[in-house]
């Protein structure tokens, strides 16, 4: 046994908190503009950089992983220097860390709103950015993985076992997911199709869930709330059976987003089925939580940074148990689409994560600066703001997504729907709107009065230095009870590290390679044909407003759908589809059925002025549409795409005179505007986005399967 002199690099992880606090608020900010965006449209200012469908993937890649994803490095290298007994590998690293993950964000915040996206949702951002995320990633994983080699104690505590299923599994997520076909430098297209790129996009979303904003936390929580209580773990035994139930079954889950869809019955069933499941290993981790207070509930009443803890974790508890029963197909044909699930992700996102993030900051702050908290009431303050803000925002969401779901499912005596017109059903929700806006307007607050109470407590700071301790080296002592053989493969990294991996990869393997090998399982329709140049230029300016955050493109085989919108969806109708365009919200009507259900004067005049064909739309205009010239660059690079890697059949006619083909069709749509009174678009943006409405769910009418069969 002997003992030796360490300096933990703290620097870094005041660099990662403070970036935390900043993107939290800059995030949070974008959330309540949405909020007031969906209570009143003129808050999208006519301003098409800042509507809804293109503000939406900002808010949620700033909260996701600017405020979270900073909030959990922060709390993996302060914790892990110290549980490792080391100062972690490389300085140099871990600032090409940071800096590398600030400029990815700064990315992220420019190209949205100029509607560079991929449309994935979670997963957004174009291919540069996603191979620099994959770089810094790496470097992260390099970094963390060689402090654990020069680590001295040999001991690997729970919270570094949560750390490395986070790592390993987000690395394979993300370039799994992130497989695409550069078309230039800032456009792409998914090398998966339709009912695949759908099985694989939330099997990345998912699990994103699981392992970005779930598994780290739960690490943190196993080092920060013992520390905050004072009190050790509750049972080593469980948070073995936690992890290693949760790091397996999480990751087979992600298919209950795509209940009653186009998705094949067998995979909506395996993500049924391991999603209950879940319920128990999640429930084991929130009670290990918790009832590591034992001894400790008096603190509650006067400790603010264990009230946050306590909430973060009943929340946790709730998200779980709310996650499995929406997995249930009975339930899901109500909750899916609606602001129901809106609530889970932001009881989740806001209530788990935020919630221990605030707990960690108000710890971990003041020790970092040499101080005291400079007001405990202040903490407790935010703490009630937030709390009225979170149980506000999910119970207005809950009201508004039952609201939602019935109304779309009501029938009147005679078997009609009391709501066939969607524009009838929308003033029912504006009341819940303006409750969530309030309501996140409470959490912002509380958010607020953080900033202030850490600021004063920064000007009352110390002499701000790197922490340097003592640490005694000791062999580690040999375990003698019955999980002795976790005791020892927690004292070799790398063999634990492989048992990890290959436990997290054990169901992306078994779900996305029987779908992407077995031909049958997505039936192809002969009378399913590429789209026309002009309307792909068209879908690529839809994903650009980033219209598939409001419409679906899923029909499901409910009798309410199948009258209100028309046919349910098949799976081959979409396998040109790059990426593919489900939704998963439903604010305006689904889109699947619109081809020819309108003229194209009808498709004009509601681009321009939603209201104007639609009382009461929450759409915001798109008069842009009108102003830009019609973008056909790169049109026949993707067209060659289409065809050479993705075996599109188009003719060699087609292949040779793309751009031709696209301005008559231009001309064609134009023509009939002008004889209409419309002026004179041909060269617009907006008779793509009209050709492209125009098409969809037009191939199947009166159309077979490849093999004969009715579809």
């Amino acid at each position: 046994m002997s003992s030796v002199t360490v300096r933990y690099d703290d620097g870094i992880v005041r660099r990662f908190a403070l970036a935390t606090v900043v993107w939290g608020v800059i995030g949070m900010l974008a959330g309540l503009w949405l909020a007031l965006e969906l209570a009143n449209v003129k808050f999208n200012l006519g301003l098409q950089y800042v509507s809804f469908g293109r503000l939406r993937p900002l808010h949620t890649n700033a909260v996701i992983f600017a405020f979270v994803g900073n909030a959990i490095f922060a709390g993996i290298y302060y914790s892990s220097q110290r549980l490792l007994k080391t100062r972690m590998f490389s300085d140099k690293l871990s600032n090409a860390h940071f800096w590398g993950w600030q400029l990815i964000i700064v990315a992220a915040a420019v190209t949205l709103p100029l509607g560079i996206t991929s449309s994935k949702e979670y997963a957004e951002l174009e291919w540069p950015i996603d191979i620099a995320i994959a770089l810094v990633w790496v470097v992260f994983g390099a970094n963390f993985f060689a402090t654990l080699a020069k680590r001295r104690e040999k001991h690997l505590y729970v919270a570094i076992w949560f750390y490395i299923a986070s790592i390993v599994t987000i690395a394979l997520l993300h370039i799994v997911n992130s497989l695409a076909v550069p078309v230039s430098v800032l456009k792409s297209y998914s090398v998966f199709a339709g009912a695949q790129d759908a099985l694989v996009q939330w099997w990345y979303a998912h699990n994103a869930v699981a392992f970005f904003l779930t598994t780290p936390y739960l690490g943190l929580m196993y080092y920060f709330m013992p520390k905050a209580a004072k009190r050790p773990v509750y049972s080593y035994r469980l948070s073995i059976i936690h992890f290693w139930a949760l790091v397996f079954l999480y990751i087979w889950a992600g298919p209950h987003h795509l209940l009653n869809s186009a998705l094949p019955d067998w995979a909506q069933s395996m993500g049924t089925v391991f999603s209950i499941m879940l319920l128990a290993p999640s429930w084991g981790g929130m009670i290990n939580g918790l009832l590591t207070l034992r001894g400790a509930w008096d603190k509650l009443r006067t400790d603010p940074i264990l009230k946050f803890f306590v909430v973060a974790i009943t929340f946790y508890g709730m998200s779980t148990f709310e996650g499995p029963m929406m997995s249930l197909k009975s339930v899901n044909g109500l909750s899916h689409f609606t602001n129901w699930t809106v609530a889970h992700a932001h009881a989740g996102a806001l209530g788990w994560n935020g919630f221990f993030t605030f707990g960690m900051l108000y710890w971990l702050m003041p020790r970092l600066w040499r101080t005291e908290l400079h007001s405990k009431s202040l903490a407790g303050l935010h703490f009630w703001f937030s709390l009225l803000g979170i149980a506000g925002y999910v119970l207005s969401m809950w009201a508004a997504g039952i609201t939602e779901g019935l109304m779309w499912k009501e029938f009147d005596s005679e078997g009609r729907l009391v709501y066939p017109v969607w524009a009838e059903m929308v003033p029912s929700l504006s009341a819940m709107y303006w409750a969530r806006a309030l309501s996140g307007a409470l959490y912002l607050t509380g958010l607020l009065v953080m900033v202030y109470n850490l600021y004063k407590t920064y000007q009352r700071r110390g002499e701000i230095a790197d922490e340097t301790v003592e640490v005694v080296v000791a062999e580690r002592p040999q375990a003698t009870s019955s999980v002795d053989w976790h005791h020892k493969l927690e004292g070799r990294p790398l063999t634990f590290t492989l048992w990890v991996t290959v436990a997290a990869a054990a169901g992306g393997l078994f779900e996305l390679v029987p779908s992407m090998a077995i031909k049958g399982n997505i039936p192809t329709i002969a009378a399913v044909r590429p789209y026309t140049p002009l309307e792909l230029a068209g879908r690529d300016l839809y994903i650009r407003e980033g219209c598939v955050n409001c419409h679906s493109q899923m029909v499901r085989p409910f009798r309410e759908e199948t009258l209100r919108y028309g046919e349910y969806a098949k799976p081959g109708e979409f396998v040109y589809d790059r990426p593919f365009l489900w939704g998963s919200r439903r604010i305006g009507p689904d889109l699947l059925r619109v081809g020819g259900k309108y003229p194209d004067s009808w498709h004009f005049s509601h681009l321009i002025d939603p209201q104007s064909t639609s009382p009461g739309s929450l759409m915001p205009p798109y008069e842009h549409l009108v102003d830009e010239p019609l973008d056909l660059s790169n049109i026949d690079a993707k067209i060659d795409i289409f065809n050479s890697v993705f075996d599109a059949p188009y003719s060699k006619y087609e292949l040779q005179h793309t751009e031709v083909i696209a301005k008559a069709q231009a001309a064609t749509i134009a023509d009939g505007l002008r004889q209409a009174g419309y002026p004179d678009v041909r060269d617009r943006n907006i008779v793509a986005m009209i050709a492209y409405l125009q098409r969809l769910g037009t191939d199947i009418r009166g159309a077979t399967t490849a093999e004969g069969a009715a579809p």
